[in-house]
């Protein structure tokens, strides 16, 4: 809280007396995490009988405590309002980088061709755009637990497939997934040419995984069923798996096998500020016609 100035011209007794009240009430804000709201509330009321009982009070000193009063009252009421931090952060948005970007945003309403698919962990500390600087545009983006990529099932983490086969087949089409045959038998680019996968430091998902007993038994509903994905590895070994489970994807290991599509692991340190990137060789070959 910043310094209260009071223009008060009055005895000194009279400036003691207020300077007291308000230190108790400039201190409360930041003493509120150990004060109970009891102790807070008793604070500003203490201060509001401040003005009923000094009558004699000029009567400029009294309408500043009296406003003093009022705005820490507002302070000390208001808390976190995610609807006011989701409008501004738009807004800043908005002005920062929408309204200087009026190219980059025109191109965008036309469609995106997006050179790289990320997979990324939905720890709040790891955004792919922040770390990497990715403009709009540049990356498919997945973020799931531990940024795990199951292997290719119909029927089951449909979703993680789905989101793969949009990037590499479809994406260079602009979503018109009903011309999967044209473009997968016409040996058109695809616009996905790198799919990433980031591991990180201080990874609960990872230390979920490591931490599910030898018998198997799980203590939340979907948690560690999701992180088995990777039950054979550890750390940044996780992120080798799923490099190795994107290739069970037919359409992924057609494309790697063409080099026109390549796989990448990545390892983010948020603790010490490191980035680690690295490719896998993984001497495939073209699947063999039925």
């Amino acid at each position: 809280m910043g310094t209260v100035m009071l223009g008060i011209g009055t005895s000194p007794g009279l400036k003691r007396l207020v300077k007291s009240k308000l230190g108790t009430l400039a201190s409360g804000q930041a003493r509120k995490k150990t004060w109970g709201k009891d102790s807070y509330d008793e604070a500003i009321a203490e201060l509001s009988k401040l003005l009923s009982e000094q009558s004699n009070l000029e009567g400029v000193a009294a309408a500043k405590i009296k406003q003093i009063t009022a705005d820490l009252e507002t302070v000390g009421s208001k808390g976190f309002n995610p609807d006011e931090r989701i409008q501004t952060g738009f807004n800043h948005f908005k002005k920062e980088k929408y309204e200087k970007n009026p190219d980059l945003y025109g191109q965008l309403a036309k469609g995106q061709s997006p050179k790289f698919m990320v997979f990324a962990c939905s720890d709040s500390r790891v955004c792919p755009s922040h770390v990497l600087n990715f403009q709009p545009g540049e990356a498919f983006m997945v973020r799931n637990i531990a940024s795990m990529v199951p292997p290719y099932d119909q029927k089951k983490y449909t979703g993680v497939g789905a989101a793969i086969e949009y990037a590499v087949l479809h994406l260079k089409l602009d979503g018109h997934w009903w011309r999967q045959r044209d473009i997968y038998s016409s040996g058109m680019p695809h616009t996905v040419e790198n799919i990433v996968v980031i591991g990180h430091s201080c990874c609960g998902g990872i230390k979920g995984l490591m931490s599910i007993p030898d018998d198997g038994t799980t203590a939340s509903d979907f948690i560690e069923d999701w992180v088995k994905i990777c039950s054979s590895a550890k750390s940044k070994e996780a992120v080798n798996v799923s490099l190795g489970n994107l290739l069970t994807y037919p359409f992924v290991r057609d494309s790697v096998v063409k080099k026109s599509l390549a796989l990448k692991g990545a390892h983010y340190d948020f603790v010490h500020g490191s980035f680690e990137l690295w490719d896998l060789d993984f001497k495939i070959s073209p699947t063999s016609a039925a």
